[in-house]
C-alpha cells in the first residue's frame, strides 16, 4: 500500500499545484483588466479635459472678436 499512498499523495500535490496555478492566472488576468480599465478612464478624462479646454478657448476667441 505504500506505493499507492505515495502515488495518491503525488497526485494530490499535483492537483493542488494546478489549482494554485489556475488561481494565480485568474488573478493576473483580473489585475490586467483593472489596469486596462484604469488606463481607459485616464484617457477618457484627458480627452474630456482637452475638449473643455478647446471649447473654452473657442468661446474666449469669440468674445474677443
Amino acid at each position: 500500500m505504500g506505493f499507492m499512498d505515495n502515488a495518491k499523495d503525488a497526485a494530490d500535490a499535483t492537483g493542488d499545484r494546478i489549482g494554485e496555478a489556475v488561481d494565480d492566472t485568474k488573478e493576473r488576468i483580473s489585475d490586467k483588466v483593472d489596469e486596462m480599465q484604469a488606463d481607459a478612464a485616464v484617457k477618457n478624462a484627458e480627452a474630456e479635459r482637452d475638449a473643455v479646454h478647446a471649447k473654452n478657448e473657442h468661446k474666449e476667441n469669440m468674445r474677443d472678436h
